[in-house]
C-alpha cells in the first residue's frame, strides 16, 4: 500500500525492551537493529531496558511506560517462544486492554515464507494499555526485521493508507485515562 505523502509524519516515542536471560546492552543484536529501524523511520527512542524471563519483572517495565502518557508504543523482542522460560506473551496479555489478534497471525504469516512451519513456535502477539501500542516479537534479529519491515513501519506511520496504527492512537484510551 502507498504512503499518502499529502498527509504529514507523525513521530512516535517507542520504547524497546528486550527480554532475555542471557543478552546485555552489548549482546542485544535484535534491540539494537529494532532502534536502528525505527529511528531511521523517523521515530523517536523513549527508552530501552533488558528484563530476564520474568513475568512480573516484564509486567513491571510495561506499567511503567503505560503510564507514561509521552510513550505512545512499546516494542518488545525475546520471550514468545514456548519454552517454559517464554513468558512475554502472558506479560502481555495480563497488562492490555485490548489484544490486536492480527499482528501476530500476520507476523507468522510473514515469517513462513522464510522460516517454513518453524514460525508456528512464535507467539508473536500485540494488544492495547491505557492507550500505548504494545507489539511482542519473537528474539531474533530476522524475526524483528520481519515484523518491522513487514508490519510496522507501516502501519507506525501516519502515511500509510488505507490505515494505520497512528491515527488511532487519540481515540485508544479509555475516557480519561490519558491526555
Amino acid at each position: 500500500m502507498p504512503l499518502d505523502h499529502s498527509r504529514p509524519f507523525l513521530p512516535l516515542a517507542i520504547a524497546v525492551l528486550t527480554v532475555s536471560d542471557t543478552r546485555d546492552a552489548a549482546t542485544d543484536r535484535s534491540g539494537d537493529l529494532l532502534v536502528e529501524r525505527l529511528t531511521a523511520a523517523g521515530h523517536r527512542l523513549a527508552d530501552r531496558a533488558i528484563v530476564p524471563d520474568e513475568a512480573d519483572l516484564i509486567r513491571a517495565r510495561l506499567e511503567g511506560w503505560i503510564a507514561d502518557p509521552a510513550i505512545a508504543c512499546v516494542i518488545a523482542t525475546g520471550g514468545t517462544g514456548i519454552t517454559a522460560r517464554d513468558v512475554t506473551p502472558e506479560a502481555f496479555a495480563s497488562v492490555w486492554d485490548k489484544e490486536i489478534p492480527g499482528f501476530g497471525e500476520l507476523f507468522r504469516w510473514l515469517s513462513y515464507a522464510k522460516v517454513g512451519t518453524s514460525t508456528i513456535q512464535s507467539r508473536a502477539c500485540a494488544g492495547v494499555a491505557r492507550g500505548t501500542l504494545l507489539f511482542a516479537l519473537p528474539g531474533s534479529p530476522g524475526a524483528v526485521a520481519d515484523a518491522w519491515d513487514g508490519i510496522l513501519a507501516t502501519q507506525l506511520d501516519h502515511r500509510h493508507r488505507p490505515c494505520n496504527f497512528v491515527e488511532l492512537l487519540p481515540r485508544l484510551a479509555p475516557r480519561g485515562a490519558r491526555a
